[in-house]
């Protein structure tokens, strides 16, 4: 079946079941492999994407859900929030293997959307889904409040 969604600001044409997962559309037909495969159950975070600038676990999410939503991805990411967290994380050194960082990325420009200045422990409620084999948690929480003091 045909589905036509809106990523990354350009409208796409998929060929493909309705309850395909959403992160393999993005990865596997468009070949925007910046999303993460991590889990497969939502409980990691390393697929996160934007379906109308908040943030979702592409691996539940199908294609019929995404239909008539923005969906935007690691490749599409941009604005001021976006900015302010890819400069923070680069300035923090954030990344260590950076498996989980598009996730991580994607999930903190949604929270700095919904909420410009989070106190630390919402920055920890919001990031906490995010999952880091490195466990660079600190240096995440602490590029999340760089980003927010860049955006204030």
């Amino acid at each position: 079946m045909a589905f036509m969604l809106t990523v990354n600001g350009v409208a796409r044409e998929m060929d493909v079941d309705a309850d395909t997962p959403l992160l393999w559309a993005l990865r596997d037909t468009l070949n925007l492999t910046g999303t993460k495969f991590g889990c497969g159950v939502a409980a990691c975070g390393a697929c996160t994407v934007h379906l109308d600038g908040v943030a979702v676990r592409s691996c539940q999410a199908t294609v019929e859900d995404a239909t008539g939503s923005e969906v935007t991805t690691i490749e599409g990411l941009s604005g001021p929030e976006a900015e302010a967290v890819q400069g923070a994380w680069r300035d923090l050194n954030v990344v260590q293997c950076g498996y989980c960082q598009s996730g991580q990325i994607m999930q903190a420009v949604s929270l700095l959307k919904e909420n410009p200045s989070p106190t630390d422990a919402e920055i920890q409620e919001e990031m906490n889904g995010n999952l880091c084999r490195c466990a660079t948690y600190s240096r995440v929480g602490a590029a999340v409040r760089d980003a927010a003091d860049r955006l204030a």
